[in-house]
């Protein structure tokens, strides 16, 4: 899987991975980081997702990365607001008032460009990814967060069923990526309704990590 998959997507507008509504998750479990009005949370590879419109209407700062600058650029106009552009080396920084997103290649993004975080929202980045480029993102996100702490949420499902993404992450593969540095815990699992594809049995699990 490499960056043309994703852009092809965006390009072809085959986005159902796209929530037509903030994720419930969010807003059940945010309260769990303990965080006061005003903190900036980090959301990796998060496309145009309506999770930031919710969190910047409740008084959140929010930062993202994604690989889409189509993506962004429809993020933006969704939110009404013109942003400034600029560009450090291969990534592109779009800035409004409370919300910066940084466009490129996540491995590309460093903790100075982005700036200190309070805490991080991983909703889509995690089950994104294969297991190796999984192997490679996790110590880098904790790297250029400084270790914040996480809402993770992930899918669990018979992977021989469907190729993904999404993939199928255990909590066994949860701990095995963060254990050495954060707490874990299971804070909710529900049943995926429907299904994927309605057809193919699935779990959402909600993760909070904290050193």
């Amino acid at each position: 899987m490499d960056a043309d998959f994703w852009h092809r997507k965006w390009a072809n507008n085959e986005i159902g991975f796209h929530g037509d509504a903030v994720n419930p998750m969010l807003v059940k479990h945010l309260p769990a980081l303990a965080l006061e009005k005003g903190r900036r949370l980090f959301l990796p590879l998060c496309g145009k997702t309506l999770d930031i419109h919710w969190l910047l209407s409740n008084d959140y700062r929010v930062a993202g990365a994604e690989l889409s600058r189509l993506a962004v650029e429809q993020l933006f106009a969704e939110l009404g607001v013109e942003p400034t552009l600029s560009t450090c080396g291969p990534i592109q920084r779009f800035s409004a008032d409370n919300v910066d997103v940084f466009v490129g290649d996540i491995f590309d993004l460093s903790a100075e460009l982005l700036g200190p975080v309070d805490a991080i929202y991983d909703r889509a980045a995690l089950v994104a990814l294969p297991d190796a480029m999984r192997a490679r993102y996790t110590p880098h996100l904790m790297q250029i967060t400084v270790q914040a702490p996480q809402l993770v949420l992930c899918f669990e499902y018979d992977q021989s069923l469907m190729a993904g993404p999404p993939f199928s992450i255990s909590g066994e593969e949860v701990s095995r990526h963060y254990r050495g540095t954060y707490g874990v815990t299971l804070l909710d699992r529900i049943d995926v309704p429907g299904g994927f594809k309605g057809k193919i049995a699935a779990t959402e699990s909600v993760w909070l990590l904290e050193r």
